[in-house]
């Protein structure tokens, strides 16, 4: 299918699953568990809808947070640092990404900038809340969607 973006064809997973410890949304790539078991079975238009939904979430998230000022900037942050991410990834993608590889002060080289409800967290401690933040939306998501466990 050539009219899907290229990060459609992978794998969200970063490594990091938490559903084997019984999370029902993955820790890491914020997945649900059910979608992980079946994610070879998939087609390619159900792992993009699952790839949508991930985006649409973490854009939330990241946007709130985040600030990008220059997308320049911030591509030449992702090559130079060496970030692996789908050129056609969004740019929440992009930024969730580069981040863990900044250094403290390193946000506007980077093209960044935080919002102001935000501005006084470290580049440690940004990571973090948007790591916190995404995965509480998937959870709520997950409840809202898919249901309670019970």
């Amino acid at each position: 299918m050539k009219d899907l973006p290229a990060h459609t064809r992978t794998t969200p997973c970063v490594g990091l699953c938490s559903t084997v410890y019984g999370d029902l949304v993955c820790r890491g790539c914020k997945r649900f568990s059910h979608e992980i078991i079946d994610w070879n079975r998939y087609d390619a238009l159900a792992k993009a809808a699952v790839w949508q939904r991930l985006e649409q979430l973490l854009e939330q998230v990241v946007m709130a947070r985040v600030e990008v000022v220059s997308v320049l900037a911030l591509h030449a942050a992702v090559e130079r640092l060496q970030v692996k991410v789908a050129l056609d990834s969004s740019l929440a993608l992009k930024v969730l990404r580069v981040i863990p590889r900044l250094e403290e002060g390193a946000l506007a080289a980077s093209g960044l900038r935080l919002r102001s409800h935000c501005a006084e967290l470290s580049v440690k401690q940004l990571r973090d809340e948007l790591d916190s933040a995404y995965f509480e939306l998937s959870c709520a998501y997950h409840e809202r969607r898919v249901g309670a466990p019970g």
